[in-house]
């Protein structure tokens, strides 16, 4: 009997230290990494900024219209068009160190557009092309060949890897309006799509110098922002990513 009890509580004891192990190893590899450190800053500008799809539309060859009408009591800077930034506007940390291995970015076609409209990622990346419409959706590239036009049905998925570094345009064939930009850059360390306020938030694995620049209908808008960071979270939102700081000339929007 005695040895029968020795042997339960050796037994539990075994189990106790096995699951402890195993808790132990979940919180390593689930805790972030030490010196894994916050950036938090803000756009301004932004209203400035026009769509190249809209000022296409607005050309008398195009044939298009417009049935909107200027409404007095809507203060004119709210009239003009401006960029729905959360998905047009990329905030990218660019660094000197090797960036980690690229993780497959999910895009959407839905609604004549995608989500996001211009992503700028590290050589190598995959994109995987969601149609979210209930319609077909031939999706090519412009100026390259290694997407070419091909049909993605409803709910289907098509992938694509922007190889080497550079600036790709991706059209539809059967949806003018969906333009979208990829930028292939090697320095990328991290990217985030600010809120519709211009805050945005990123996640730096190692500490060191970088530098913050915004992307808008594939190309950089704005002045880079140098920034340092140790292993305590920064907050450059009181030096703010400026856009633009007036309208293009040719603006006659409505």
């Amino acid at each position: 009997m005695t040895l029968n009890c020795e042997a339960k509580r050796q037994w539990r004891s075994a189990i106790f230290a096995g699951l402890l192990c195993l808790a132990l190893c979940l919180a390593l590899c689930l805790a972030p990494r030490a010196e894994a450190a916050g950036l938090r800053g803000r756009l301004v500008g932004y209203e400035h900024l026009r769509n190249p799809v809209w000022v296409a539309a607005k050309a008398p060859e195009r044939h298009g219209y417009s049935f909107r009408e200027p409404v007095t009591t809507v203060p004119a800077g709210l009239r003009k068009l401006f960029p729905l930034i959360s998905k047009e506007v990329c905030v990218v940390a660019l660094g000197t160190g090797t960036p980690a291995a690229a993780k497959p970015v999910g895009v959407r076609v839905s609604g004549g557009r995608t989500t996001p409209v211009t992503l700028v990622v590290a050589p190598g990346t995959e994109l995987r092309f969601r149609n979210g419409d209930p319609f077909d959706h031939r999706l090519y590239g412009v100026g390259f060949t290694t997407l070419a036009p091909s049909t993605t049905a409803k709910g289907a998925t098509r992938r694509w890897t922007a190889q080497a570094a550079g600036r790709y345009e991706v059209r539809d064939e059967l949806s003018p309006s969906v333009q979208m930009w990829v930028i292939a850059e090697p320095g990328v360390v991290a990217t985030a799509f600010p809120s519709s306020d211009g805050r945005f938030a990123l996640t730096i694995d190692e500490p060191g110098q970088y530098t913050l620049q915004a992307y808008f209908a594939g190309e950089p808008v704005g002045r880079p922002l140098a920034v340092v960071v140790d292993k305590r979270d920064v907050d450059v939102s009181a030096r703010p990513l400026v856009l633009a700081t007036k309208p293009p000339v040719e603006d006659n929007t409505p």
